[in-house]
């Protein structure tokens, strides 16, 4: 395991852990659990990213691209991760909103910290996503469809989650800020589902690995299980559609 690596896997536990923590804050000292001001915030995002660091490091593993540049992309991806949720935790105890916040220079400084944040997400992991399907990814088999699958699925919730902060964005620049706050909320669900077919799936295949069933069954329950991602996803980008 490369130094990158084991970067990642440790920066995705200590992220976890803070979001873990928070939940704890949050039965202690209560609160609203949704809404702009909240410590679901600092849960979510905690585990979320926490969950997607440790995922991106261990399935990039199986892409064929170089080590350096891998191990680049890994480094930028983790100290973004840590940077998302660090702006996103001290908001929260703040008690302010994290995103589309421009009430103080300060709190603009966040928001926008975590808008170019966001942005780098998206370059991060569409060149890992490009690794993908430039080349078939190793591993057992179902891995190169599990991965492939799932970079696509997680390239709809990084647009899903641009699309909410452009909308955001708008609103807030049109003086409607609590519209803008609560804009975001038809799109949340199709950006969570999306946003963990790239661990989910791999896990499966890898599980499926350590049985003694044949590759042919294996294959198709990886299609099954794409498939059902899949159907998930689009019933959240209608219900999305519908109430947005």
């Amino acid at each position: 395991m490369s130094r990158a690596e084991r970067l990642c896997l440790a920066t995705g536990a200590f992220l976890c852990l803070s979001g873990l923590v928070h939940l704890v804050v949050f039965l202690v000292d209560g609160g609203p659990w949704y809404g702009p001001v909240s410590w679901r915030k600092p849960v979510t995002f905690g585990l979320s990213f926490g969950l997607t660091l440790v995922a991106v490091a261990w399935v990039t593993s199986y892409l064929r691209v170089g080590a350096r540049r891998r191990a680049v992309l890994l480094v930028v991806f983790a100290a973004d991760c840590v940077a998302e949720v660090a702006g996103i935790t001290l908001q929260a105890w703040r008690r302010v909103p994290s995103h589309l916040n421009t009430e103080t220079p300060f709190d603009t400084t966040v928001a926008m910290t975590l808008a170019v944040g966001g942005g780098v997400l998206v370059v991060v992991l569409s060149a890992f996503a490009v690794a993908a399907f430039r080349h078939r990814p190793g591993g057992p088999p179902g891995m190169a469809l599990a991965l492939r699958s799932g970079f696509a699925i997680l390239m709809v919730a990084l647009l899903s989650g641009a699309a909410m902060i452009a909308r955001g964005v708008v609103l807030s620049r049109m003086g409607r800020q609590q519209a803008a706050y609560h804009s975001t909320a038809p799109l949340k669900p199709l950006h969570g589902v999306s946003l963990h077919a790239v661990l989910m799936l791999p896990v499966l295949v890898l599980l499926l690995s350590r049985t003694s069933w044949s590759d042919v069954t294996k294959q198709r329950i990886v299609y099954a299980a794409v498939g059902a991602y899949a159907a998930a996803v689009l019933v959240a980008g209608v219900w999305a559609g519908l109430t947005w």
